[in-house]
């Protein structure tokens, strides 16, 4: 049976200018759960590397932005990845950390990566959109994931795209912590003692 598609529909803030992102910081900063993502313009030759382009940051209010070549926004960035009091809930994000290290100092704290977690409870297929399809109950569509990310005005199939990771992460992390799969040991079955 196919799944339904499922993708954000929620507000999607760009972080254009200061004010943008003096607000979405105070909204993250608010949060106890963020999802975490990146986009890098693709390479079509052999041996060709970008640095990534936008990182997405999903709240419970809405997907903020951040177009790293619009705005500088690394110093912000890094305060809120190396925040140890907010958790940064993403997928394969060893890479996605690896490459916005070359563009600015990181120290991360507190990020979690939800393949990792679902590759230690048996799940053999940890990418996205098949934990999305596992968990979530729908599928993710991958339309622009190979668009231009570095272009000054995102089309809205990019914005929509990149905003549904980033808020597909913050919903799995939720879903893993209901079904008790983030704890490092099992939690205990309770049994009820009858009233005598």
């Amino acid at each position: 049976m196919r799944l339904p598609v499922v993708r954000y529909h929620g507000p999607i803030q760009p972080v254009a200018t200061e004010t943008d992102l003096q607000r979405a910081l105070a909204e993250i900063h608010s949060e106890r759960v963020v999802g975490f993502d990146t986009e890098t313009r693709p390479t079509f030759r052999k041996g060709q590397l970008h640095a990534p382009s936008l990182v997405q940051i999903a709240t419970s209010h809405a997907v903020h932005l951040f177009q790293l070549a619009r705005l500088d926004c690394s110093l912000a960035l890094a305060e809120v990845l190396g925040n140890p009091q907010i958790v940064k809930a993403g997928i394969a994000l060893a890479r996605d950390l690896s490459e916005l290290q070359k563009s600015f100092p990181i120290t991360p704290a507190n990020v979690v990566d939800l393949g990792e977690i679902a590759k230690r409870r048996g799940v053999e297929q940890t990418g996205l959109r098949n934990l999305a399809g596992l968990f979530l109950g729908g599928r993710i569509t991958k339309g622009p994931q190979t668009s231009n990310w570095a272009r000054a005005n995102l089309t809205p199939s990019q914005l929509c795209y990149a905003a549904t990771d980033a808020w597909a992460c913050r919903e799995l992390y939720l879903r893993f912590e209901s079904l008790g799969m983030l704890s490092h040991e099992p939690k205990p079955v309770t049994s009820r003692t009858p009233v005598t």
